[in-house]
């Protein structure tokens, strides 16, 4: 296991918990690949910081129980986590937003290069999601 890609992605969910885009996206290549669970794959670090943008006006989210596993060579690594989280306001497509919590059990997969975080692809129950915010 590589400890430079699990310090990379330790400090990129610590940044994501503090909310600081700033240091979350400087750990990004420009040319990162974004794939949406359930969702479209979309490239380059504009289009990743207009995609948080919406993430954080809709949705109040922390990242805990996170383990980290990586290639030896450190190009690839997964994490496994638990999404705490509030929805603020609605999402195009979803139910209605009105406060509701929410505790999710999450994955994402990476691809490091030149280490930044150059793929990240994010995997969670969407159908569990809505089941938690529509009770």
């Amino acid at each position: 296991m590589s400890q430079a890609t699990v310090q990379l992605l330790q400090k990129y969910y610590e940044a994501f918990n503090a909310q600081d885009m700033d240091t979350f996206l400087s750990l990004l290549t420009d040319d990162v690949i974004h794939d949406i669970n359930q969702g479209d794959r979309e490239v380059g670090k504009d289009t990743f910081s207009a995609f948080m943008d919406r993430m954080n006006k809709n949705y109040k989210e922390t990242i805990v129980d996170i383990v980290v596993m990586s290639n030896e060579a450190g190009d690839r690594a997964a994490v496994e986590f638990t999404v705490l989280g509030e929805y603020l306001a609605t999402d195009e497509g979803l139910p209605e937003a009105n406060g509701q919590t929410y505790k999710l059990p999450a994955g994402a997969f990476f691809d490091i290069r030149d280490g930044k975080v150059a793929r990240v692809t994010n995997y969670y129950n969407l159908e569990d999601w809505i089941a938690q915010v529509s009770a």
